[in-house]
């Protein structure tokens, strides 16, 4: 088998219609899909939702359901809400840095811009509090290639002791120089 991409990334929403609409607002999304039902079609539960699918660029599309009979959302205390976030590119700087304008206008708290060395990200949260990162590459070819030829030992060495492998150390001279950390 060979996967074609992703077919869709779906999350759960407190409210559809504004899930929809901030998308739709803030990032530009095209409302591409409404599904509703009152039983699950993978289990027949009887359990009603909204099922609503954005389009996110590139044929990737991103869905929320809401489920109004199911506890109030919540997420998982022991992850840090950094860890769990959605990310989009951008394709350029200036683009990046528009999009934290026009959120920022909007009211929308932004943190960034951040610069991770292979690129540079802006931070939110959407009205479920999902965390949304909008990201720019600035990686150059010569960065890729030594990843690349790293990536293993480092997982191996993770593996084993569960420590920051220092094969990449050079990713962070520049946040050690005064930039914003990665």
């Amino acid at each position: 088998m060979a996967l074609q991409g992703i077919h869709h990334a779906a999350y759960r929403c407190r409210d559809a219609r504004e899930t929809v609409h901030w998308y739709r607002d803030h990032l530009g999304m095209d409302f591409v899909l409404a599904i509703a039902e009152d039983r699950v079609p993978s289990t027949g539960a009887a359990d009603p939702y909204m099922h609503v699918f954005l389009d996110a660029g590139g044929g990737n599309v991103l869905a929320f359901f809401e489920l109004p009979n199911s506890p109030a959302m919540g997420r998982d205390t022991n992850t840090p809400e950094w860890v769990q976030h959605i990310a989009f590119k951008v394709g350029s700087m200036d683009e990046l840095l528009a999009a934290r304008a026009r959120l920022m206008a909007a009211g929308v708290e932004v943190l960034g811009p951040t610069d991770h060395t292979l690129f540079q990200s802006i931070y939110c949260f959407d009205p479920n509090g999902h965390r949304i990162e909008l990201a720019v590459d600035t990686s150059t070819p010569e960065m890729n290639q030594r990843l690349d030829e790293v990536k293993w030992a480092m997982l191996d060495e993770w593996a084993q002791t569960r420590r920051a492998p220092k094969h990449a150390a050079w990713m962070h001279e520049r946040a050690m120089a005064g930039h914003e950390p990665a």
